[in-house]
């Protein structure tokens, strides 16, 4: 890659864009046994130099003109954190064991999301390992893991990165990364990780000392200044972002990106970055399977067109926000916030979600002051949309991190779940919500001075506005993001496994995902949109059928509340699930209890 440091034949070749300066020293090695070697300035702000005095291991900053020491933006290991030096990685070294693993289709997805901070109680990438056999047992067959991106501390959910190219060293090196990686792919399962590049991290962030074109004061996004994709320099910016989701894909040899809050990478360009940065991908990497998925609170259905063979043109797929918050409504009751845009008529928002993917394509946004929200996307296929029930932001950025499983009724958790794992959508679920598990999952940081008290008062006004929490007594009890224990108890109980309860929970995600995988998934590849049609009736029920692309009917009834519902007829076919023993009967007389729902089959050799 053209940044950082790179093992060459002679040495180690230097390299920095820093277009505010005309001065650039490396410093190699640490305390006493440092050296200062000045870099050759070159053309557009970029320093060079290649020195037989670095090798793998070596120490190394760069120094500015005015006396700052700063790590390489493109480093490759931070041992020190942050603040400290770079650390020169040698990325041949280590030698993988299933090399020529070439992903497996999209159709076959089945994402689990974990933070590796807390999915362990060691919280390390090597820790991590020990636990993938349970996961490929029960039927995932993609890790998906939250930012890795160097952040300040030893605590975050990694959403505040600052070294885009540096694995966070809280959880180990970059070769404990790469064997978590070799491990994942040693199951027959693929390997996926979330990026961010909407925004750097509050601290640590050192571009502006020698790279202020990098950030533009043309665009603002939540987090203050954007990045700068679109006005003078921004090729240098493209290209750093776009050699880091290669970095990612090709030196750790991940299968997937999940790309954070597209929606915030403000970019004026001919060719917005997104579609430069898949295309690059798409045309560089094409001897195995690599999927790129969106989170992007515009649905915009744009970047998720298909080719005329079925391939998608930029991606794969995006974080179906629709889906999860109608889910939430119905089995939570809860409308305030954006659940607002989702409190009225839910079971037709989702029976529209389910047979078209977005629920708003257009339509005026209540959350957003009438703003219109999102674009047609009735063409797409189903498995354009990732769908969820729980995730680290829905989990995370409630006051008291609850989980469903201390918010819903259990009944209703379940026939949920069958709509996730048996719809043709891709599924996703988050750790731990296989086996029921009620442990919390906090937002937590590991900051220190004012911004620490400004990242615990900004959280605690945030929940403000809610009658749980208008007591200032009430707000005072949510978690202080900055305290060891608010990470400590956010970490899954393994445990757990052992109790009453989360048995049957695992069971019942065993029989969803075997069930996908056996009478679903067969039939999802080369299917296209316009395929689905449902409806909705009395509030709560909804009837449901796609025709998969062997021409196999898929169908489902489902009674969506805890009453029993009438005006249900038995769909055609073969029965593949009901989520209680003798629901059939009950639809002779048209009728099902609260919570529950039928699954058939029928035609092309169901």
């Amino acid at each position: 890659m053209p940044f950082g440091a790179e093992i060459v034949a002679d040495g180690v070749r230097f390299r920095l864009w820093a277009p505010s300066i005309d001065r650039v020293d490396l410093v190699l090695g640490q305390g006493g046994g440092e050296s200062r070697l000045p870099m050759e300035a070159l053309d557009d702000g970029w320093f060079a130099l290649t020195t037989d005095q670095a090798s793998d291991g070596t120490c190394y900053r760069f120094a500015m003109p005015h006396g700052l020491l700063v790590p390489d933006p493109a480093s490759r290991h931070q041992g020190q954190d942050v603040h400290g030096p770079s650390v020169v990685i040698d990325p041949r070294a280590y030698r993988w064991q299933v090399p020529d693993f070439a992903g497996r289709p999209w159709e076959e997805t089945v994402l689990y999301e974990l933070h590796v901070g807390t999915f362990t109680k060691e919280g390390t990438y090597r820790a991590a390992i020990d636990r993938l056999d349970h996961l490929r047992q029960i039927g995932i067959t993609a890790v998906e893991l939250m930012p890795v991106s160097d952040f300040p501390g030893r605590r975050g959910w990694g959403y505040d990165g600052v070294l885009h190219f540096a694995p966070e060293s809280a959880y180990g090196t970059p070769d404990d990364l790469k064997a978590l990686v070799d491990a994942i792919h040693e199951r027959g399962m693929t390997a996926w990780l979330d990026v961010v590049y909407n925004h750097f991290g509050p601290e640590g962030n050192y571009l502006h000392a020698y790279a202020r074109p990098f950030f533009t004061e043309r665009h603002h996004t939540p987090w203050g200044q954007a990045i700068n994709y679109d006005g003078d320099g921004s090729r240098a910016v493209r290209d750093f972002i776009i050699h880091n989701a290669l970095y990612w894909l090709e030196e750790y040899r991940f299968d997937g990106l999940r790309l954070d809050a597209v929606h915030a990478i403000i970019d004026d360009s001919r060719q917005h970055v997104l579609e430069e940065l898949a295309e690059t991908v798409r045309s560089r990497i094409t001897d195995r399977h690599v999927h790129l998925v969106l989170e992007n609170d515009l649905n915009t259905a744009d970047w998720l067109v298909r080719k005329p063979d079925g391939a998608p043109r930029f991606y794969t797929g995006q974080w179906n926000d629709d889906w999860h918050h109608l889910a939430h409504v119905l089995l939570t009751g809860e409308t305030g916030g954006y659940y607002t845009d989702y409190g009225k008529d839910p079971a037709g928002l989702l029976v529209r979600a389910l047979t078209q993917g977005f629920a708003y394509q257009g339509e005026p946004s209540r959350h957003r002051g009438g703003e219109a929200r999102g674009a047609p996307s009735g063409g797409l296929p189903p498995t354009a949309m990732v769908c969820f029930l729980q995730n680290h932001d829905q989990i995370g950025n409630r006051a008291m991190g609850e989980r469903l499983t201390e918010l819903a009724d259990p009944r209703g958790l379940r026939c949920m779940a069958s709509l996730l794992a048996l719809s043709p959508h891709i599924p996703m679920l988050y750790m731990g919500e296989e086996w029921g598990s009620r442990t919390p999952f906090f937002y937590f940081c590991d900051f220190h001075g004012e911004l620490a008290d400004a990242v615990r008062e900004g959280r605690r006004r945030e929940f403000a506005s809610f009658p749980a929490f208008a007591d200032p007594a009430a707000r005072a009890a949510i978690p202080d993001p900055n305290e060891e224990g608010t990470r400590d108890a956010s970490r899954l109980n393994w445990d757990d496994l052992e109790m009453e309860g989360h048995e049957d929970w695992l069971a019942t995600w065993e029989v969803l995902l075997h069930l996908r995988h056996s009478a679903i998934v067969p039939r999802l590849a080369g299917m296209s949109g316009g395929r689905a049609e449902g409806r909705s009736w009395d509030g709560r029920a909804i009837a449901v059928r796609w025709r998969l692309a062997d021409d196999t009917v898929l169908s489902v009834v489902a009674n969506l509340g805890p009453d029993p519902r009438e005006g249900f007829e038995r769909p055609p076919g073969d029965l593949l699930f009901e989520t209680e023993e003798g629901l059939e009967d009950a639809l002779a007389d048209g009728a099902l209890p609260g919570w529950s729902a039928v699954w058939t089959l029928t035609g092309g050799g169901a």
